[in-house]
């Protein structure tokens, strides 16, 4: 999921915690099993699915309108610069859409790709454990705070709900 214009939304541990709720709240109440997740500063990337009766589109979707709001609610309290900035990218691509009516956070879609077997389920894994490597943030995936690595290295976890599989292929 990346938000619209490639914003650069979550900097703060604040913003980021947002996702994090979102995310604790749809895997106790909607059913959502989360394998990986790693958020960045413009976009954020899970492997996931969801339990029956939930279908896992309509849980991305109460996903990313409650991720949505909060953000845009957590930038009109904060007042800085940077703030009124993202609101003002918000609010011109939600002009640009038939569909929103005061901002537009997420660009339209999620990249999303099927999981068909445990070996491939380890190549994304690690691709999305090694993006804050890759774009220079840190030098190995479990010192990223705000990822799942740290779930599978035995580290400070963030988020309790993320479900491990088994030993590491790599």
């Amino acid at each position: 999921m990346t938000t619209v214009q490639w914003s650069n939304v979550f900097v703060t541990s604040k913003r980021k915690e947002i996702v994090l709720e979102a995310l604790r709240y749809c895997a106790v109440n909607k059913g959502l099993n989360i394998y990986a997740y790693c958020v960045m500063n413009t976009h954020l990337h899970f492997l996931v699915s969801t339990e029956e009766p939930y279908i896992l589109k309509d849980t991305i979707r109460d996903f990313k309108k409650f991720v949505a709001k909060k953000m845009i609610d957590q930038l009109l309290r904060e007042n800085l610069l940077e703030s009124k900035e993202l609101l003002e990218i918000y609010r011109f691509e939600a002009m640009r859409s038939a569909k929103h009516k005061d901002y537009k956070f997420w660009k339209a879609g999620n990249h999303a790709i099927e999981v068909y077997s445990e070996k491939f389920a380890w190549i994304k894994i690690n691709y999305i454990h090694n993006n804050p490597v890759e774009a220079g943030y840190v030098s190995f995936p479990y010192d990223w705070k705000y990822s799942s690595a740290s779930n599978y290295y035995d580290r400070q976890v963030l988020l309790e709900e993320v479900v491990v599989l088994g030993p590491m292929i790599r």
